[in-house]
Formats: structure tokens, sequence, C-alpha cells
């Protein structure tokens, strides 16, 4: 004979979360208790809580949907301890349901498709055949570590992915936007020690998965070649190569905020302010989306444009959001396939801080640093004729 018991699902997701923030509790207290007897100071500061997090995470990590717990259980941790601001939980929900979408859409092995393509025009073919003849050079996406684009909306060439709350009509995708001060960019880094694929020629040593704190080889020197190839070409560049992401990865849009209020304060006519990442999505080599231009293999780019959704003060959005379409589809004129849909979400990204202001993110975990230098110097040429 099986006894079986009846058990409230409540009862138990209660336990588990009582259970959950017992263990971490724990963890913070031994790790303060350790580094208090070795510093005598209080060291809260030092605590990477993320790492705890992912860590305590693997601890309930059992179940046939073990993705899905991950997730679930992150929010529950972000929400219980409160440690991040209210803009930071939602990113993370964000990146997490992004991350699912793409191990979900990966292990179906089912095509990735557009969306609403029957209501979309791809026009592909005619950015081919119209491309200003100063610029042309053959161009191809390549297949192998990268996925087929998925996008809601399109202007012209210019393909859109739309994550937030907004309907979007034609007059806020027209990218009739202008700036009076051309000239001057600033370039920094939100997670600056982020990596990617080591080469013979770029064998770094990690700090983390795809991670780095040599700035040789993290998303930083990818940002020192855009400013690079700008400065050559008559812009005025302030790169910033702060870590905001370590030692805690926890509270790196709050501290790249203070960064970048810092030196808009010390530049406030500057107007054009890029936030450079690499991809997140993944954790390893399987994707790496590449086109190859004449004969240069380059990573492929992408815009992540944040609004006002999140319930956060940015009235510049939609200038940040022209600005995106404008650039790519200048993009799309020079170098077809440089870059991949933008992303318009709900979180506001620190953009706020300028009516110029965006993320892009170079490649991902899968593209060498060979690669995503290479996408700089086209992207210089193409905001260089944005900004004439």
């Amino acid at each position: 004979m099986i006894n079986l018991a009846v058990i409230n699902i409540k009862d138990v997701i209660k336990i588990l979360k009582i259970l959950i923030i017992s263990i971490i509790i724990i963890l913070i207290i031994s790790k303060l208790g350790v580094s208090f007897a070795k510093n005598k100071e209080f060291p809260f500061r030092n605590i990477n809580t993320s790492e705890v997090i992912n860590q305590t995470i693997l601890l309930s990590n059992y179940s046939e949907n073990s993705k899905q717990k991950e997730s679930g259980l992150k929010r529950l941790l972000i929400s219980e301890l409160a440690i991040f601001s209210e803009e930071e939980k939602l990113m993370e929900i964000e990146n997490q349901e992004e991350v699912l979408e793409f191990d979900d859409l990966k292990e179906s092995n089912l095509p990735i498709t557009k969306t609403n393509e029957e209501n979309l025009e791809d026009n592909s073919s005619g950015i081919e055949n119209n491309r200003n003849i100063a610029f042309s050079l053959p161009t191809k996406v390549i297949s192998e570590n990268n996925k087929n684009d998925t996008f809601t909306n399109a202007y012209n060439s210019v393909k859109i992915k739309n994550e937030s709350d907004y309907n979007l009509t034609q007059d806020m995708i027209i990218p009739n936007v202008e700036f009076v001060n051309k000239r001057d960019v600033i370039i920094y880094h939100t997670h600056t020690c982020e990596s990617y694929t080591p080469t013979e020629n770029s064998n770094y040593v990690s700090t983390g998965n795809f991670r780095t704190t040599d700035l040789n080889f993290s998303v930083a020197r990818v940002g020192t070649e855009l400013a690079n190839n700008l400065n050559n070409m008559g812009f005025n560049v302030i790169h910033d190569t702060s870590y905001h992401d370590y030692p805690a990865y926890t509270g790196s849009y709050t501290r790249s905020l203070a960064t970048i209020n810092k030196i808009l304060g010390e530049n406030p006519n500057s107007e054009f302010v890029i936030d450079l990442h690499r991809d997140a999505l993944g954790s390893s080599s399987s994707y790496g989306p590449t086109v190859q231009i004449g004969d240069e293999i380059a990573a492929q780019i992408m815009f992540v444009i944040g609004t006002d959704g999140g319930g956060l003060e940015h009235t510049n959005w939609i200038n940040n959001f022209k600005l995106a379409i404008k650039i790519q589809e200048q993009a799309n004129l020079m170098y077809p396939g440089l870059f991949k849909p933008i992303i318009l979400r709900n979180s506001r990204y620190n953009q706020h801080v300028s009516k110029g202001a965006c993320i892009i993110e170079v490649g991902a975990t899968g593209n060498t640093i060979e690669q995503c230098n290479t996408s700089m110097k086209y992207l210089s040429k193409v905001i260089e004729e944005v900004m004439k």
C-alpha cells in the first residue's frame, strides 16, 4: 500500500522561500564574519551578491524545468533581498526572459522566424541595389553560430523587436531627429568586464564566465577601437573604462549612472552617449553572430533602447529610439547585415541622461574580440555619415 499525502502548494512555496532566504542570510553572515576577522572593518560593500544568488539557485536546481526555476528563483531573491534598484530588477527579469526564450528555441529545433511577417516589407534586396557606390562592399550574414532575426515592426529596412508596453505608431519610428552637437561622443561601459571567446592573440585571464578585468580583452577594448576610429575622423571622444560590474555585478547600472552623470556634468553640451556592451545572451561559444563585409568577418551589433515603460521618468526615449533607427537605416545602406533588429524595452537603462543615449551590444560570447574590433571600423563610418 502506498501512503499519499495532500500537499498545499502554497505552503511548499512558502517553506522553500523561507529556506532560500535563510541560506542566503547564513552565507552573507559567514562571509561577513570571515572578512571582518581579516580586515577588522565592515566589509559589506565587497560582497558579490550576484555570486551568492547564483550559488543559492544551484542548491535548488533539481527539477526537469531547471531553467524556468532558476529564472523564477532569481526574481524571488532579487525581490526579497531588495538589493537591486527597481530599474535593475526589471532589467534582470527582461534579460532572464531573453535567455530562456533563446534556449527554448534552440532546444525545440524549430526555425526562428519573423513575427507579423505578413504586415512587414523586407527591403534588403532594395538596399543592395540602392547603396551608395562609395561604400559598396559585398556583405553576407553568416548563419553559423547565429540565429534568425525576429521582429515586430519595421521602418523601411530597419527591423524593430518591440518588447515594451508601447504600441508603436509610424510617427514614433520616423527618424526625424537632429543634434546641435554632432562631433562630441561619450563611450562608457556598464558591464566593463564582458569578454569574448579567446583566440591565440587574445588569450586573456578569465575572472568569470566570459568576463575579465583585463581591459585589453574586454568590451572596453572594443570601445577603445571605436573611440580611435572616431577620433581619426575628427570626432571628440571621451571613453570611460571605469569598472562598474567588478567586484560586484549587482548594482552595475547604479554605479554607471553616477559615472555618466559626472561626465555629462563636465561636458554639458554632449548629446551622443553610447553604453557599449557585449550581448549577454547565452553563456558559451555557441552563439556568435557575424557578417562578412568584403573580405573581413565582423561581429553583428545591436541597439537596445529603453523607454519609460518600467515606470521611471524618461522623456528622452523617443529621441533615443529615433537616433537608433536613423543610424541603423544608414548602416543598412552601407553594410547590410551589420546590425541585428533594434530591441525596444520597458527598462530605461540610464538612457534618460541624454536625448542621444543608447546601448550598443557588440557581438556575443561566441564572437572574438578581433571580430568586434572589425565591427567598430564599419560602425564609425556609419556614424560619420549620420553626423555630417
